[in-house]
């Protein structure tokens, strides 16, 4: 699976042309604006034809956002940070994006770009989101915002009338190219994000390749590649008070609007040191997400290492996910988790179709919950989960498989014992009723 995604992965190329806008009257002072010139040295660069855009070493502090352009290298040189303004105006006008889920307008991301061909963030220097200063604080004042987005979203209202920003408490990601071709996010460290960290939306080729993102904010996932297509992570170190990485593809009713999948993706070589999730799909997941393929992970701390979540209002699939070579350390709860009714709001019934897994080579020392705990529905189970020489050396319990079908363990062993094919298969009443009658729904 993973020679064949590669195949249509392949880095930007770039003009060999440097923009360096110190040269342009940029000052690394660490409190005069850069943002005004900055952004004129993208656009210079574009027009011209492409290159890079150079932030030599020095503290650059941006008064808004960096908005990137076709065929540009922003290169943030060793040495080099850029300090991002903490005050919510300065993210402003409002700008097309995805919030959990759901198209809105909202407060620009730090560094955005929208519909841009050949990108790139390069660099061994420091993104600085500033989080804590302001956006990252904004949680506990979200809710009214975020149920009304939601709603939105369930109604179908028109996206040009979904417009927050200004008075309203959504956070912005941190670097999000918006239905982009040809990404290249390279050796950048990033810190004290506002949200969600890294997150491509409606994107084709992304390549994320040795980022360090140092970031417990609440609510800041490390990579989430959202309705986009052909993507490499690699050689990453992700510490989130989130999700490491967490595969999405638009949430309930306006993500089957959309109908944009995530799919062929390729995780490697990353470690993991997370309040939540290591690798995760979900579950913001209702376009559909397939063609997965994980290999080479080292999680510290997690609550789950492998999770695949959704619940019964998003509907789509997760299919054909290969894992390989895990090795987590501490997990607050499972190695391995299948959740089909995570956080559930309206209750409704569309079970997402849990499909063909095949995990192997995989290694945890301590799970605080179950070792590995597969759940479906009695009317949509999980199907086809193969577990290859898997070992989880001490766990409060082994197993818990709850309406899975097809299910396969091969030298898998648990607090010292092997685990065989078929263990207990409990049925569950979670809302069995109504579930039975939306299946005979769908199939009439």
């Amino acid at each position: 699976m993973a020679k064949e995604i590669e195949k249509n992965i392949k880095p930007p190329q770039f003009k060999n042309r440097d923009y360096n806008i110190v040269n342009l009257g940029a000052k690394g002072d660490g409190k005069t604006d850069s943002r005004i010139i900055l952004n004129k040295a993208i656009d210079k660069c574009s027009a011209e034809g492409g290159g890079r855009v150079v932030v030599p070493a020095g503290k650059f502090y941006v008064k808004g956002p960096v908005v990137l352009k076709s065929n540009v290298n922003l290169h943030i040189a060793e040495g080099a940070e850029l300090i991002f303004s903490s005050a919510a105006e300065d993210y402003l006008p409002a700008v097309f994006t995805k919030w959990e889920g759901t198209e809105v307008y909202n407060y620009s991301p730090l560094i955005y770009a929208y519909k841009a061909n050949n990108i790139a963030v390069t660099g061994k220097g420091v993104l600085n989101g500033m989080g804590t200063a302001n956006f990252a604080t904004w949680k506990p004042n979200q809710k009214k915002d975020q149920q009304s987005i939601r709603e939105m979203g369930r109604k179908g209202v028109p996206v040009n009338e979904r417009v927050f920003g200004k008075g309203h408490y959504l956070r912005p990601a941190f670097l999000e190219p918006v239905e982009c071709n040809n990404i290249l996010i390279e050796d950048i460290k990033m810190i004290n994000a506002t949200f969600w960290v890294i997150h491509p939306v409606y994107c084709n080729n992304v390549t994320v390749r040795g980022v360090k993102v140092d970031s417990k904010n609440l609510n800041s996932d490390g990579c989430d590649p959202e309705s986009s297509t052909n993507v490499l992570i690699e050689n990453c170190d992700f510490k989130t008070g989130d999700d490491g990485i967490a595969i999405k593809s638009g949430r309930d009713n306006d993500g089957w609007r959309v109908g944009r999948p995530t799919e062929n993706v390729i995780i490697r070589n990353c470690t993991f040191e997370t309040e939540t999730n290591a690798v995760c799909i979900g579950s913001e997941i209702s376009g559909g997400v397939r063609n997965v393929f994980v290999e080479n992970i080292n999680i510290s701390k997690a609550g789950n290492g492998i999770y695949f979540k959704s619940n019964l209002n998003r509907g789509g699939f997760i299919e054909h996910i290969r894992v390989r070579n895990v090795v987590a350390d501490s997990l607050h709860n499972s190695l391995i988790k299948f959740e089909p009714d995570y956080k559930s709001e309206s209750k409704e019934n569309y079970p997402t179709r849990f499909h063909d897994f095949v995990i192997e080579n995989a290694n945890g020392q301590y799970a605080g919950e179950y070792g590995i705990d597969i759940t479906g529905f009695e009317a949509m189970p999980v199907s086809d989960v193969v577990l290859r020489k898997v070992s989880i050396t001490k766990a409060k319990q082994s197993t818990r498989i709850r309406n899975a079908k097809g299910v396969s363990f091969s030298d898998v062993i648990i607090n010292g014992v092997p685990v065989f094919d078929n263990p207990s298969n409990k049925a569950m009443s979670l809302r069995k009723q109504r579930l039975k009658q939306s299946m005979a729904r769908m199939t009439d």
